[in-house]
């Protein structure tokens, strides 16, 4: 990708190509994905369906009472779109009876319960179809660290965990997903009214425009500032990625052997054949 403007094409090929390989190279056919009628997971979808095709991908809307009707109607219109299996399953009455002993906290724990409640489903699912859990963080949500661990950032395979905010608008395009959803608020649909931006307190167009200058390109935060970014914003965006770093690596291992998982042990996962 040059920048923030992707080759479509091109990258369309290269995550198709990936969804394919990598589910089927573990001896399974199908995947699971939650479908919440954003932006993010509707593009996920399009790419596991022309990867597996339709018939061999489930989308599970999972609301909870507070969220918006319309994220619901927006799920089943690209699961529509793109043929795939879907199905609803509300998390209202498990998140519920857990704040029930618990009823002053704040919307950042309802929140995080949630995103989790969402993803021991979507591992359930996958047992019961033998499936595996496509990601739908992207590159932008993952560097700063705007996801709950276990949660939204949990899956066994992301196709989408390189590529900035800018990028999924982009390719959602040329895979056509529905205008309704291009063009909505980025939101989590955690409470109502809730959008990424409006809680970020910038929009993920600025934000790409740093990131990729700060993480891709590698600039200074003098070199930075001498592009025309604000020295504020840097530094909160800097504070962003390091604060959240412990949300990009498996669990940190005390190492006590010659060969530690995930430190010296790091053959891929086709070790062994």
């Amino acid at each position: 990708m040059a920048g923030l403007t992707a080759n479509t094409d091109l990258l369309r090929q290269i995550l198709v190509g990936f969804v394919r390989d990598e589910v089927r190279k573990v001896g399974i056919q199908k995947a699971v994905l939650g479908l919440s009628g954003g932006i993010d997971s509707a593009l996920v979808v399009f790419i596991a369906a022309e990867a597996l095709g339709p018939e061999n991908v489930h989308a599970i809307c999972m609301p909870y009472r507070t969220s918006n009707p319309e994220s619901e109607a927006h799920a089943r219109l690209v699961a529509q779109a793109c043929g795939v299996n879907f199905s609803v399953v509300p998390i209202t009455p498990m998140v519920d009876a857990y704040f029930e002993m618990f009823p002053d906290a704040d919307n950042m724990r309802r929140g995080n319960k949630m995103a989790r409640e969402r993803m021991t489903i979507l591992f359930d699912h996958s047992a019961l179809l033998s499936a595996l859990v496509l990601g739908t963080s992207n590159k932008t949500e993952l560097l700063l660290g705007y996801g709950t661990l276990y949660g939204d950032m949990a899956s066994a395979l992301n196709p989408i965990g390189d590529l900035y905010k800018s990028h999924v608008w982009q390719l959602s395009e040329t895979f056509g997903v529905p205008r309704e959803v291009i063009e909505k608020k980025p939101s989590a649909d955690l409470w109502a009214g809730q959008t990424d931006e409006e809680e970020l307190g910038f929009s993920y167009r600025q934000v790409d425009e740093l990131l990729y200058r700060m993480v891709d390109l590698r600039l200074t935060r003098e070199e930075l500032v001498a592009t025309g970014f604000e020295a504020e914003f840097i530094d909160t965006i800097y504070r962003k990625i390091r604060n959240s770093h412990f949300k990009r690596r498996l669990p940190v291992i005390a190492k006590v052997s010659n060969r530690t998982i995930d430190r010296d042990f790091r053959y891929s996962r086709d070790w062994g054949k």
